[in-house]
């Protein structure tokens, strides 16, 4: 079977490793209760544990059918709890999925896809007994906690990147790849959002609904990881308006950009077109010109060629268009 741990714990405290084939052997006590932690299990390995510890097969065929979203659902006096898990992987966020039966004296984790082991957070919390011993809803509100902290590295880490991508839209101009990338970072926060959105919804059902195995003296517990999947959201929506603006700072900049050579081009066609006339007209080779017979006459037109078009040049620099 695919355990990564299954250990008895009786007042905060680790006794012994269980066999998960074996039944529970817990007395009842509150402060008694089995933990177990499974990897991408089997229907077969499922469905032993379900004998066992009495699992609901709703809840044993959602717990299999992977990528599905957060919720909370109550079979008798067990509790299913389903979340997402996520982490950051080549400018993809990447999701798993944990899902949690919890009884009067058993939690059972079965985790697939996740990036992120609970050997850590086991560790953490046998270092804090007293913790532990106020039973299973600690352990699940520890694991949901632990999942919703690893959502910030990676909000952090695309607020980095978007910052940086802002202040290049606004020293530089975007190029094709850097606005693809753009869009790219939008597209995988609407699709994180669609996680969180849930997942606040769990966090308030188990705040607020009375529900099996949750005491009320657990429940600021669940608010606390509550607060910190809000917060999430908070930084992704503000993302999502700074991913927008640098799109429209970016487009704003390139069509001043173009505005400014359109009015340069203009202001030099302006200029030139001055000696074109003048060109032109003393190109026409009629007969009949008296300014050809001028002595001085080549000096005198390229002097007021120089005038107009000096003039002309002064009248765009001061207009800003030069």
């Amino acid at each position: 079977m695919t355990v990564v741990a299954a250990y008895l714990y009786r007042q905060g405290e680790r006794v012994e490793p269980l066999d998960v084939n074996q039944p529970n052997p817990c007395t009842g006590n509150a402060a008694e209760f089995a933990w177990i932690g499974l990897i991408d299990p089997t229907a077969e390995e499922l469905k032993q544990l379900q004998e066992t510890y009495g699992l609901h097969p709703l809840a044993v065929e959602d717990a299999l059918k992977g990528n599905q979203l957060p919720k909370v659902d109550v079979y008798g006096e067990q509790l299913f709890v389903l979340a997402r898990t996520a982490h950051l992987q080549d400018d993809h966020i990447t999701y798993g999925e944990t899902a949690l039966f919890v009884g009067r004296n058993h939690v059972i984790t079965v985790r697939h896809g996740s990036g992120r082991g609970h050997g850590e957070l086991r560790a953490h919390l046998e270092a804090a007994p007293k913790l532990l011993a106020h039973g299973v809803d600690y352990v699940l509100h520890a694991v949901l906690d632990f999942i919703v902290d690893g959502y910030l590295p990676i909000v952090e880490t695309i607020e980095e990147d978007v910052l940086a991508m802002e202040q290049h839209a606004i020293d530089n101009f975007l190029d094709r790849e850097q606005v693809t990338r753009l869009f790219h970072l939008r597209r995988q926060l609407i699709r994180f959002q669609r996680v969180l959105g849930p997942m606040g919804e769990v966090c308030s059902k188990l705040v607020r609904l009375d529900l099996p195995c949750v005491d009320a003296d657990a429940r600021p517990y669940f608010s606390d990881v509550l607060d910190h999947v809000r917060r999430v959201q908070t930084m992704v929506d503000a993302l999502r308006e700074v991913l927008t603006s640098v799109f429209e700072v970016s487009s704003l900049l390139e069509q001043k950009r173009q505005g400014t050579i359109t009015r340069q081009l203009a202001a030099w066609a302006a200029i030139l077109a001055v000696p074109t006339a003048i060109a032109g007209i003393y190109g026409m080779n009629f007969e009949n010109m008296p300014e050809l017979k001028t002595e001085n006459g080549y000096f005198i037109v390229l002097a007021v060629i120089a005038a107009l078009c000096l003039t002309l040049f002064i009248s765009f620099k001061r207009a800003k268009w030069l």
